[in-house]
């Protein structure tokens, strides 16, 4: 519930700080003293969007707090999914700097526009003449149906199956919609795919291949080095081995004349070994290399593919080429088995909808059943507001689709007279029906489901005397569960209060201000009688406000 509320710097007022108690809370005020201003500073803190024209003084920023109890909301979800520190009594703050920028914050912490409106839109129910247009929503007269209907759980599990029906139906579409397109390229993908699976496709076979080729390629000059690098090692005048047998001798004599020539001796041995190992290993290839025309044509031929794949993919390595070839394998793979998957996804759409409908149908019921209860809730509430003759038509029918809240469509018909033809709330009824109506309908509400506080910005317009009275008491009654504010120019509707504000002008130097005090009894009293008679009270008027508060 409200709790304390604080405007500084906004339209006419200056700076006023107000605390409410739960209950009914009445606001009376002359026209003009600026009911509609604390409406409009209330809005702002709620969410309303703001510009420079709410500042009093351009100069200076406006600051509007609105603190709240909020321990009976169950709204810790709402905090945690928002990331704000919860708080049992939380603080919602607007600031609208002279710039004509805005923060918003709830309990300190900086919050979006959309999350003030979020929160705000939990804590109060602003009921204005825009408000009242929404009697004529079907979504709005359904809701009601469903409060009385204690449809909660049904609606719940019919909007979680209702998700698994929009995510199963989705996905075959998606099914659909692939093998539509796939279709055009399947053959084309195949082909691709076969390409490349033809293909010698494995890490570091070009590497392998063109190394290949190489050799291949200069056999004739390969073989000519070989046989000069043989020729080098083992001339039997001037060959490396010959020439390295004399020196091996002369270092082998020489190792007996000291320790410093054994171990030159020892190298020279060394490298004796190694030139003749190498020239057993050439002699060894020099043997194996000849010519191969077929193997290098394959080679060639193995490489010009890898290379022209390649270029037709427009990548680099073979690598990508295996990528390329396993992701065709996929889609080729998708499109062969797609009737399979979806006759399988059709399947699960098909029980997932038998399961919707049979929700949908638990809701269908539970509303038809409350409709002639709620028929009579309507029509006696409405008889005592002076609508005697108040009648509705109301019938839910089955509907071709599934929507948010169900697969109904409502028929809400109303007459006001007897002998009327119905029609629809919004073709029918007046600005002044459409009130009594929602007021009705808001009291109904209160008593199935737990309604934020609620702000009645003069919802008893164009009525007065007993039907006042009675639009008075309903909202006493609605206050027993909840706390309800109203702003009145009505004395009956005034009176009924638990405590009664008044929303007045007062001059200052050369400017004007808007204030707004608490009354205590005596000067509810003479309120009353103003209301009732005008600045000139007299004592039948003081008298009759007497009675009106008693």
């Amino acid at each position: 519930m409200l709790t304390n509320l604080s405007i500084q710097n906004y339209a006419l007022i200056d700076d006023v700080n107000v605390s409410f108690s739960d209950g009914f809370t009445t606001i009376t005020g002359e026209t003009g003293a600026g009911k509609s201003i604390l409406l409009g500073g209330l809005s702002l803190v709620l969410g309303k969007r703001a510009d420079l024209s709410s500042l009093k003084n351009e100069a200076q920023k406006c600051i509007i707090e609105a603190e709240f109890n909020i321990s009976k909301y169950q709204m810790k979800g709402f905090f945690n999914t928002n990331d704000l520190d919860y708080e049992d009594d939380t603080i919602l703050r607007r600031e609208i700097l002279p710039s004509g920028k805005s923060r918003a914050f709830v309990n300190d912490s900086p919050v979006t526009l959309d999350i003030l409106r979020g929160l705000g839109a939990r804590l109060v129910d602003v009921h204005s003449q825009h408000q009242t247009l929404r009697l004529t929503e079907n979504d709005f007269q359904l809701k009601v149906v469903d409060a009385l209907a204690e449809n909660k759980e049904n609606l719940q599990a019919y909007k979680e199956h209702l998700e698994l029906h929009k995510s199963a139906s989705k996905a075959l579409q998606d099914l659909m919609d692939f093998q539509a397109n796939a279709n055009k390229e399947h053959d084309y993908n195949s082909f691709l795919f076969k390409e490349l699976e033809a293909a010698p496709l494995k890490i570091g076979i070009q590497e392998e291949l063109e190394s290949e080729y190489e050799q291949l390629n200069n056999v004739e000059q390969i073989m000519e080095l070989l046989s000069e690098g043989h020729q080098l090692l083992n001339n039997e005048q001037l060959g490396v081995l010959g020439r390295l047998a004399d020196l091996k001798r002369v270092f082998q004599n020489l190792s007996d004349f000291g320790s410093s020539y054994s171990a030159l001796n020892e190298r020279v041995q060394s490298i004796f070994i190694e030139a003749d190992d190498i020239a057993t290993e050439l002699e060894h290839i020099k043997d194996g290399v000849e010519a191969n025309p077929a193997r290098l044509e394959t080679v060639n031929g193995q490489l010009q593919q890898l290379y022209d794949l390649q270029k037709k993919h427009q990548v680099s390595s073979v690598e990508a080429l295996i990528d390329i070839r396993n992701h065709l394998a996929e889609q080729v793979d998708a499109i062969e088995n797609i009737e399979e998957k979806i006759k399988a996804r059709e399947g699960e759409v098909k029980e997932i909808t038998k399961q919707v409908e049979t929700w949908a149908i638990k809701i269908r019921e539970a509303r038809n059943a409350v409709i002639p209860k709620l028929k009579l809730m309507l029509q006696e509430s409405l008889y005592a507001l002076g609508m005697p003759s108040a009648t509705f038509k109301i019938e839910v029918n089955s509907s071709t689709s599934f929507k948010s809240n169900g697969k109904d469509d409502l028929t809400f018909l109303f007459s006001a007279n007897k002998g009327s033809d119905y029609g629809e709330l919004k073709k029918v009824a007046s600005g002044g029906e459409l009130s009594r109506i929602m007021l009705t309908i808001k009291a109904i509400l209160a008593k199935y489901e737990q309604l934020p506080t609620m702000m009645f910005d003069e919802i008893d317009t164009g009525v007065s005397g007993e039907i006042s009275n009675r639009m008075g008491e309903i909202m006493q009654e609605m206050s027993k569960t909840m706390q309800v504010f109203s702003i009145t120019h009505l004395p009956q509707v005034a009176s009924k209060g638990q405590q009664q504000f008044k929303v007045f002008k007062e001059e200052k130097g050369e400017g004007t201000s808007t204030q707004m005090r608490k009354l205590n009894a005596d000067e509810r009293i003479k309120e009353l009688a103003e209301m009732l008679g005008g600045k000139s009270i007299s004592e039948s008027a003081m008298a009759h406000a007497r009675q009106l508060l008693q």
